[in-house]
C-alpha cells in the first residue's frame, strides 16, 4: 500500500530530525501528520472490511458469524476513539 510507504518514510524523517535536534515544534507538528495519515489508512481498512467482511457475514446468512464480525467492528471502532 503506497500510503504505507509514505508513513514509513514520513517516521524515518521524524528519526532523523530527533537525531539532529530539531526544533521540538516542528518534531511534533511531523508526528501529528503521522498520526493523520495512519489515521485515513486506518479507515480505509475499516471500509473494506465493512465492504467485504462484515457484508459477506450479511448475505451468508449465518447469524453467529454476523453476530461475529459486528462484535469484531464494534471492538476495534472502541478502540479507534481512545
Amino acid at each position: 500500500m503506497a500510503s504505507l510507504n509514505r508513513i514509513e518514510g514520513q517516521v524515518r524523517g521524524l528519526a532523523k530530525m530527533v537525531d539532529e535536534d530539531r526544533c521540538c515544534i516542528d518534531i511534533v507538528t511531523q508526528i501529528s501528520a503521522v498520526r493523520s495519515a495512519l489515521r485515513r489508512v486506518e479507515e480505509e481498512i475499516l471500509k473494506d472490511h465493512v465492504a467485504h467482511c462484515v457484508e459477506h457475514a450479511i448475505h451468508s446468512g449465518d447469524k453467529a458469524d454476523q453476530r461475529r464480525k459486528i462484535a469484531e467492528l464494534m471492538e476495534v471502532v472502541g478502540r479507534v476513539d481512545r
